[in-house]
């Protein structure tokens, strides 16, 4: 299921990272790599704040979609 989907404070493993090269690329310096967990903090309009790594980071809905949880 896709990030977006994922219901807040549940911590959650990535799957797969889709998107372009270039996407898949930012996504991972980032932090968001296969096997990481991620957990949604909380959603604000187009923006959702989940925290990967120890560190809190705001990303798209459309970023989002493309990690698989």
């Amino acid at each position: 299921m896709p990030l977006n989907y994922a219901c807040e404070g549940e911590t959650n493993i990535i799957r797969k990272v889709g998107g372009t090269p270039e996407v898949k690329q930012h996504l991972a310096d980032m932090g968001f790599n296969v096997g990481e967990s991620v957990s949604v903090i909380c959603t604000l309009g187009g923006n959702i704040i989940v925290k990967v790594k120890e560190a809190r980071v705001a990303i798209s809905r459309e970023l989002a979609s493309k990690i698989m949880v």
